[in-house]
């Protein structure tokens, strides 16, 4: 179990968990900031969550995140793949109890003492990482689903243990589905940012093949029938995807059903906002609107009260 030493400036015990209280308080606060910055769908669903079990999910992605930036960030593959190692001695560490002082670390260990967390799903996540390291298209949709759940998936099983305690070892399904699902979302939103910015296509190669679309037409932003015939193929899944996470919201804690439902809800309205847009997910970041995520908090706030 990690605590922070105080023994050595002194006081009572009463004041030494004072202090330690405050400092993570502190803690969770930095990783509020982070998912604040960079997730506001993921930040306005959440955050209805009860105090600790908000705090919990930000430790998560605040962790999520630190992953992804810190191999990201590196400007040569010689320095991602020093990220990549670094991370996952730090989870190493971690995993032995002896985790680096990190306000992330240090909330994602309170997290682990106050809930039936498993190491697993952060190594698959790391993993994740490593594939995007090593980047390469999916030939197939399951190749797509296979990568979904180590960069989207893994992190339902990480979440679930706060948001479903007494069911999470058979709702793991459920879970990995919100996050596949969530994965494809975010793929069909940044076709555009995904080549322009990274020179990558998540589309599967079979599927563009099939459609005759190819990379020229990536990268000539063509929305065209053979476009739109793939993007609604994998929409389509996600859907289907997200009914299978909805169909078991009641066995979910009764605390956490409307924020993890509302986020499902949120996150598949970008589907709409890119249909809506004509498909253009190459000049434009398509977003659920403010005015539709009401809509969507009132449609959640109904379904759980029938």
């Amino acid at each position: 179990m990690f605590t922070r030493n105080y023994t050595e400036v002194g006081g009572t015990n009463i004041e030494m968990k004072q202090r330690h209280s405050t400092s993570l308080e502190h803690d969770y606060q930095y990783c509020e900031r982070i998912i604040q910055k960079h997730s506001k769908s993921f930040y306005f669903a959440f955050s209805k969550l009860p105090k600790e079990k908000a705090q919990a999910v930000y430790a998560i992605y605040a962790f999520c995140r630190l992953a992804d930036d810190s191999i990201d960030e590196a400007v040569s593959r010689e320095d991602q793949e020093k990220a990549l190692t670094y991370m996952t001695e730090e989870l190493n560490k971690f995993e032995a109890g002896n985790e680096s002082d990190h306000p992330i670390l240090r909330a994602l260990r309170d997290v682990f003492n106050r809930y039936d967390m498993s190491i697993q799903p952060f190594y698959d996540q790391l993993k994740g990482q490593e594939m995007d390291y090593y980047f390469k298209q999916s030939a197939t949709l399951e190749d797509l689903e296979t990568y979904s759940y180590y960069v989207a998936g893994s992190v339902g099983l990480m979440l679930l243990p706060i948001i479903a305690s007494k069911n999470h070892h058979t709702l793991k399904d459920e879970a990995v589905a919100l996050g596949v699902a969530m994965q494809l979302t975010n793929i069909l939103r940044d076709v555009g940012e995904d080549y322009q910015k990274n020179n990558r296509i998540y589309l599967p190669s079979e599927l563009m093949k099939k459609e005759r679309y190819t990379e020229e037409d990536i990268a000539g932003q063509h929305i065209n029938e053979s476009f739109i015939m793939i993007w609604e193929t994998l929409a389509t899944r996600a859907e289907a995807l997200y009914d299978v996470f909805n169909q078991s919201i009641s066995l979910y804690d009764e605390d956490s059903q409307f924020p993890v439902l509302l986020s499902a809800k949120v996150y598949g309205g970008i589907l709409d906002a890119v249909r809506t847009s004509s498909y253009d997910c190459y000049s434009k970041r398509n977003q659920t609107s403010a005015r539709k995520k009401m809509a969507l908090y009132n449609e959640t706030k109904m379904v759980l009260s029938k």
